[in-house]
Parts: C-alpha cells; structure tokens; sequence
C-alpha cells in the first residue's frame, strides 16, 4: 500500500517534471533561433565563390551587366571626352592670345625701340628708352587685341563681344643682367622669373584698385591668383624668347640666335616682325607646357 502510493506520487511528479521542461524548451525556442551546426571552411570556401560569381543586383529594373565587366566605364568615357575638350579650348584661347596680344607685344615693342633710339636719341641703357619702349608694347598689346576682336566680330557676327568691354582691361631688367656679365642663359632665365614676378605683381594691383571703377575688371579673390600665376609664368616666356634677338650678347651661347635674332643687317620691317615671333614663340611654348600640366580649372585660359 505505502509502496503503491510512493510510485503513484513519483510518478505524478515525473509527469509534472517532464511538462516543466518541455514548456521551458518551447519558451527557449520561441526566444533564441535554432541551433545550426559551424559551417566548415570548405563550405565558406565555397559560400564565397558563389557570391562572386554572382551578378550585381539592379534596382528599378535596370537590366545588370555581364559577367565580363568593361574596363571603362560611361562615365569614365565621359569624363574623359570632358577633359580632352577642355585641353583642346585651352590650346584654342592660347593661340588667339598668341595672335592678338603677345606677336602686338613684340612687334610694338622693337618698333618703339627704333624710334626711340634712331630719332629720339635715347641710349638703350635709358630711362627715356625704356619708358618708350613700354608704351610701345602697351600700344602693341591694346591696338592688336581691339584689332582682332573687332574682326572676329564682323566676320563672326558674334553679337556677345562687347567692345567696351574688349577695350577697357587691357627691360631695364635685361640690362641689369646684362651688365653682372651673366652667360645667356642666366640672362634668359632671370628676365623670364623677373618679368613673370613683375607683370604678377602688377597684375594684383591693377585688379585691387581698378577693380572698382572698372566693372570688368574681376576684384582679387585667391581663385583668380592662381590663374594670374600661370599666366605670368607664360607672359615670362615670351620675355625670355625675347631675349633671343639680341645678336650682340654672346652670341656664341644664343641657343635662339638662328630663330629669332634680329642681326645689324635686318631691315626694320622684318626686326619687328622677328621681334613679335620670338614674343609668340615664348609665350605659346610656356603656355602650352601649362596646358598639358595643370588640371582643369585652375588655369587663366579654363574656359568656366
């Protein structure tokens, strides 16, 4: 009877027993996810291949490209096309400044020399001479870029140039080096640094005080400095290529002296000539080394 009772009561409280923990199994399932078994290394191994061989997913239908993916990109092509047209505007306004401004420059400046030297009398060791010889330039510069964009604005029909606008913003240093008996090419690369640093200066000054009585004359802003910069350093080059005309200053190191020197024997028309292509030569040869170096936008000829 006692051992009858004592099975009846272990066994009530096994049942209970096993009924607590079949309900605490089904409460820890329903909380924490399934169990799974470690994956192996042969299968992330293979996990792995079969992510990378799959193709990229598209959103909003886009049709995924294949399994070979291109080398270059749309937009890589783009960018490209972009950057070869730029280079090519670049190359375009550097030949037009070329035309109108710097062959001027040259051209006016040899002329001016010749009168201030053969019927004003002025050595060219002078104030007199150099202050001539800079108004001729000035002259050269402002008569041959009203020239040029006047005739592209009849032959164009271009109604955007503004002549107004056209006309309003537009060696003493080779006699010093000269005289501390420098080789030539001391004397080619100081007139190129000196006149690069002088027309930069100069540059700066004339946009912060004519900046404001001038309205197309653009204020200093450290974006337009870098621009001034790289347009100095070319306005420098056709300084030095001007140095080369200058037959009677050891000629024997004139690497420019059979392009553009400019001998006793050469009549007038043809110095001036020769003096406004050495000023193009320097100046196209500097400009386009900086149309191939710089990237966009940070030249004076990035057309924005």
């Amino acid at each position: 009877m006692l051992f009858s009772t004592i099975s009846r009561s272990l066994i009530n409280k096994s049942t209970a027993l096993a009924g607590d923990v079949v309900e605490k199994k089904i409460c820890l399932m329903s909380v924490f996810p399934a169990y799974s078994k470690p994956a192996t290394f042969s299968s992330l191994t293979d996990a792995k291949r079969e992510i990378h061989n799959d193709l990229p997913r598209m959103r909003d239908g886009a049709t995924a490209p294949s399994a070979n993916y291109p080398v270059e990109s749309r937009a890589t092509a783009v960018v490209q096309k972009e950057s070869g047209s730029e280079i090519m505007d670049r190359f375009k306004v550097t030949a037009e400044v070329t035309i109108s401004k710097i062959f001027p420059a040259g051209f006016g400046w040899q002329s001016s020399s010749i009168l201030a030297r053969d019927y004003m009398g002025y050595a060219p060791d002078t104030y007199g001479f150099a202050l001539a010889t800079g108004l001729g330039d000035g002259i050269g510069v402002f008569t041959g870029h009203c020239l040029y964009k006047l005739a592209e604005k009849s032959v164009n029909g271009d109604e955007s140039i503004n002549m107004e606008r056209e006309t309003r913003p537009s060696a003493p240093h080779v006699n010093a080096l000269q005289a501390a008996d420098l080789s030539f090419f001391h004397v080619f690369a100081g007139t190129w640094i000196g006149c690069s640093t002088a027309f930069y200066f100069g540059l700066r000054g004339a946009r912060t005080f004519l900046s404001g009585p001038f309205r197309y004359i653009n204020e200093p802003t450290f974006e337009n400095s870098i621009t001034d910069k790289s347009l100095s350093a070319a306005i420098g080059g056709a300084t030095g290529f001007f140095v080369g005309t200058d037959t009677a200053y050891l000629p024997a190191q004139n690497f420019l002296i059979n392009v553009v020197g400019i001998r006793e024997t050469t009549s007038t028309l043809t110095g001036c000539a020769i003096a406004g292509t050495s000023t193009s030569l320097g100046f196209a040869t500097a400009q386009s080394t900086l149309n191939l170096m710089y990237p966009a936008g940070k030249l004076w000829n990035d057309c924005k």
